[in-house]
C-alpha cells in the first residue's frame, strides 16, 4: 500500500537515534501488533547503539520467546542475541502490578506499616483487581525507569483495554480515588486527636456513625474493617499517588517523550486511533506518528478484481468467451472450415490450432483488453478443443482391409490394426490433455477468484486509510506489510524494524 501522497512517511530511524528522545510509547486498542511493535522498536533501537529498555504489559509468552528469554517479570532482564557493535543492548520487562504497587508500599512506609498494608485484604484486592490499577503501575513503573536514569531509551507497550483513551484516564482516575473525599471521610477518625479534637467533631460523629452503619449493612462489617484499617496504615502515602501520577502526566507532555499510534487497516481500530490522536493533541502530548500493521499489498495489482473473476468465469464455462459461438457451439463437434462471423467480418483460420477460427474485427478488440496470463489460458482451451478425427480413421481403416480379398487382405488388415492401436493410443492421449487441461482450468480460476478476493481487501484497507489521514492529514503515517504468520524470534523483530524504517518497500506494491 503507498503512502498518501498527501501523508509525511514516519521516519523511525532519525526518532530512535535522536539522544533528546527518551521515551516512545505505543498506544492503540487491543490486538493491533502494539507489543510486537514495541519489541521491534526496541532491538532496533538497541542494535543502533542505544541502551533500552522495553516495557510490556502483555503477558502473552510469545514475546518472551521472539526476545530468548524463558519469562519476564517486574525486573528488567538482558535479551540475548543483540548485536552490541554499536554499543547498545536491549533488556525487557512486564509489569507485574501487584508487585509494582507493594514497592511502593515498602518504599514510602516503614516496615511495620507496609507490613500491615501488604496483609490487609482490602489492599490484596485493591493491588490485583481495581479498575485503573493496571494503567496506574505503568505510569508508576515508567515513572522509576525514567527517574533512574539508567536507560537512552524506555519503549512502554501500554496496556491492552477495551478504549485506548484508558492509558491516559486511569491514573487520575485511581489517584483521584486514592486522594479524594471519601477516603478523607473514612480517615476522619484516625486524625482526630485529643479531648479537643473530639470536643469538636463531637456532633459530627454521631452522623458518621450512622454513615458507617449503613455501609456496615451493605458492605458487611468485615470488609468495612479492612477498608478503615488500610485507610489508616495509608494515611502518610495517599498525596504520593496523586503527586506522583501527576509528575508522570507532565514527563509524557515532555518534548523527550514520543507517542506512536498503533493501528491495523480496519474500521474500528483506525477509529480508536483518531480518537487518541484528537485526545493526544487536546492534552499537549507529542505524537510522533502512526504505524499502520498487517497491510495487504500484491505484486499482479495491474489485475482489478472484475478482470479477475470474470476471466475465472470464463475458465469455468469451458472457454466460452474464447468460442465463435459461444455455447451454441460443440466443443467437440468437427468445423469443415472457418465460419463466417455474424458481423461480416472476414474469418480467417488460425494457423497454429487445427479447425480454430478467428474473427478479426473481434480479436483484435479482445486483444487490447485481455492480459498475457488470459491469452495463454485461451491458447489452451483452444487446443483442447482440437480433437483428430480418430474414429473416422479407424473406421475407413477396419473397412478397407475386410473387404479386400486378392491376397493382400491379411497384410492390411494387420496394418489397419497396427493403425487402429496407434488411433485408439492417440484418442486415450487426447482424453488425458483434457483433463489435464481441464485440471489446470479449475486450479487457474481458484487462484483468479483468490486474487480478487484480495484486491478487493487492498481496496478496502486503502479507502479505510485514506478516510483517516484525511481526518489527520498532518499524521505522519508508517505502513507494516502483513507478514505470513506470527513473529517467533528477534529475525523476525529486525525484519518488522525494518520494514517500519523503509517506507519504500514496507507493503509492497498496491
Amino acid at each position: 500500500m503507498a503512502t498518501p501522497l498527501d501523508a509525511d512517511a514516519l521516519d523511525i530511524d532519525p526518532l530512535l537515534d535522536d539522544p533528546a528522545t527518551r521515551i516512545v510509547v505505543c498506544c492503540g486498542s487491543g490486538g493491533v501488533g502494539k507489543t510486537t511493535t514495541a519489541a521491534a522498536l526496541g532491538v532496533r533501537a538497541a542494535e543502533r547503539g542505544r541502551r533500552t529498555v522495553v516495557l510490556t504489559i502483555d503477558p502473552a509468552r510469545r514475546l518472551a520467546q521472539s526476545m530468548g528469554l524463558s519469562e519476564l517479570d517486574n525486573t528488567p532482564r538482558e535479551v540475548p542475541g543483540i548485536d552490541k557493535a554499536a554499543g547498545g543492548e536491549l533488556h525487557a520487562m512486564m509489569l507485574d502490578m501487584k508487585r509494582t504497587f507493594d514497592e511502593i508500599v515498602e518504599t514510602h512506609a516503614d516496615t511495620d506499616r507496609a507490613k500491615a498494608i501488604l496483609e490487609n485484604p482490602f489492599y490484596q484486592s485493591l493491588s490485583t483487581g481495581f479498575a485503573g490499577t493496571q494503567e496506574y503501575m505503568a505510569m508508576e513503573k515508567l515513572g522509576q525507569l525514567r527517574a533512574g536514569d539508567e536507560w537512552d531509551l524506555i519503549v512502554v507497550d501500554t496496556p491492552p483495554s477495551r478504549s485506548a483513551l484508558d492509558f491516559l484516564d486511569a491514573p487520575g482516575r485511581l489517584g483521584s480515588f486514592l486522594d479524594g473525599k471519601f477516603i478523607k471521610l473514612m480517615m476522619a477518625p484516625a486524625r482526630v486527636g485529643g479531648r479537643a479534637g473530639m470536643k469538636v467533631v463531637n456532633l459530627g460523629m454521631a452522623g458518621l456513625s450512622l454513615f458507617t452503619g449503613a455501609l456496615n449493612k451493605l458492605l458487611g462489617a468485615g470488609l468495612l474493617r479492612d477498608v478503615q484499617t488500610f485507610i489508616a496504615a495509608m494515611d502518610t502515602m495517599f498525596g504520593g499517588f496523586r503527586t506522583r501520577a501527576d509528575a508522570t502526566y507532565r514527563l509524557l507532555q515532555a518534548p523527550g517523550t514520543a507517542f506512536l499510534v498503533v493501528a491495523a487497516p480496519e474500521r474500528d481500530a483506525l477509529r480508536e486511533a483518531a480518537y487518541f490522536v484528537e485526545r493526544l493533541a487536546a492534552d499537549r502530548m507529542p505524537l510522533a506518528g502512526l504505524v499502520l500493521n498487517r497491510v495487504h499489498g500484491s505484486e499482479a495489482a495491474g489485475l482489478s478484481a472484475e478482470r479477475a473473476l470474470a476471466a475465472a468465469e470464463n475458465l469455468e464455462d469451458g472457454g466460452i468467451v474464447d468460442r465463435e459461438g459461444g455455447k451454441v457451439l460443440d466443443r467437440d463437434a468437427p468445423s469443415a472450415g472457418p465460419a463466417a462471423p455474424e458481423d461480416g467480418s472476414p474469418a480467417v483460420e488460425n494457423p497454429g490450432h487445427p479447425r480454430s477460427v478467428t474473427t478479426l474485427g473481434r480479436a483484435e478488440k479482445t486483444e487490447t483488453t485481455t492480459e498475457t496470463a488470459e491469452r495463454t489460458i485461451a491458447e489452451r482451451t483452444a487446443a483442447e478443443r482440437t480433437i483428430p478425427d480418430v474414429r473416422s480413421a479407424t473406421d475407413r481403416t477396419s473397412t478397407d482391409g475386410s473387404t479386400r480379398d486378392d491376397g493382400h487382405g491379411d497384410a492390411q488388415g494387420g496394418e489397419g490394426g497396427r493403425d487402429g492401436e496407434e488411433s485408439r493410443d492417440s484418442l486415450h492421449e487426447s482424453r488425458d490433455g483434457r483433463e489435464d487441461s481441464a485440471e489446470v482450468s479449475v486450479l487457474a480460476a481458484g487462484l483468479l477468484r483468490l486474487h480478487a478476493d484480495r484486491m478487493r481487501l487492498l481496496a478496502r484497507e486503502r479507502r479505510t486509510r485514506d478516510r483517516f489521514m484525511a481526518l489527520h492529514p498532518d499524521v505522519p503515517l508508517a505502513e507494516v506489510a502483513a507478514l505470513p504468520g506470527d513473529v517467533h524470534d528477534l529475525d523476525g523483530l529486525r525484519a518488522i524494524g525494518e520494514r517500519l524504517a523503509d517506507q519504500s518497500r514496507s507493503a509492497g506494491p498496491r
